[in-house]
């Protein structure tokens, strides 16, 4: 209804404008009697009108989609970049230490100030082909389950942030952690589980794990093009690197 009612005063709005016009239009003839410096005008005017549209709905306002679009893209970076400080990189060392064969792709993780952008997308294209796949019998459920059990209210927040939703892979990756918190805290003694369960539960963990990874390539990618500083911090605490420390060696 509300739309209605904007656009009833829209048209009335148009047509005011265009009855003001003729009367101008009118008063020009009235006090100067030249009909043919009224349409030479007239029609240079509206010829003019064709080139204002072209600058303004498709020059002027893609390059204003585009600022907004980079600036949307930066906030969302940002809560991409506080979801890995507190919930992706320790989640991250948890689901590693219960992958069988991390060794094989462990030495392909070991980002470095070295790598460039056809180095991330070499380990990229090496990803797609891994089975992100944890053992069930190393899972620790208890400490996953305090782990994420305590930050839960702070991934409640990252879903009601709208600029999520300007990431779908992001998007998929946060419900996906979202559920297997769930799915943990649903569970009042994960002490002593059934084999039929905790083979649930590491469905619901390599689903995680596999975009987890994905999305931590992609972080580090974007902190080293834009942000030195925090790239060699992310570096020095690589939850893939069994020796990393934030300390900074002087050899």
């Amino acid at each position: 209804m509300n739309d209605s009612r904007w656009s009833r005063w829209q048209v009335k709005l148009g047509i005011g404008l265009v009855v003001l016009s003729a009367v101008v239009y009118l008063l020009h003839y009235a006090i100067f009697r030249d009909v043919h410096h009224i349409f030479l005008y007239l029609i240079g005017d509206i010829a003019f009108v064709f080139i204002e549209v072209l600058m303004v709905t498709l020059i002027i306002h893609e390059l204003l989609n585009r600022r907004e679009k980079r600036q949307r893209l930066e906030k969302l970076n940002m809560v991409i970049g506080a979801f890995f400080s507190e919930v992706g990189f320790g989640l991250l060392r948890h689901l590693s230490d219960w992958d069988p064969k991390l060794d094989t792709i462990r030495a392909d993780l070991q980002v470095s100030a070295l790598w460039t952008e056809e180095k991330f997308d070499e380990v990229d294209a090496m990803l797609a082909s891994y089975d992100y796949s944890v053992d069930p019998r190393r899972m620790d459920v208890n400490a996953l389950k305090q782990y994420l059990g305590a930050r839960l209210e702070f991934l409640l927040r990252l879903l009601e942030n709208p600029n999520v939703l300007e990431h779908e892979t992001f998007t998929n990756l946060l419900m996906a952690v979202f559920h297997l918190s769930e799915e943990l805290v649903a569970r009042r003694d994960v002490a002593e589980q059934p084999e039929s369960d905790l083979h649930h539960l590491a469905g619901d963990v390599n689903r995680v794990y596999g975009q987890l990874v994905d999305a931590w390539l992609d972080y580090m990618r974007y902190l080293r093009r834009n942000y030195p500083y925090l790239f060699s911090l992310a570096v020095r605490t690589n939850p893939f690197d069994e020796s990393a420390s934030p300390v900074v060696s002087g050899t």
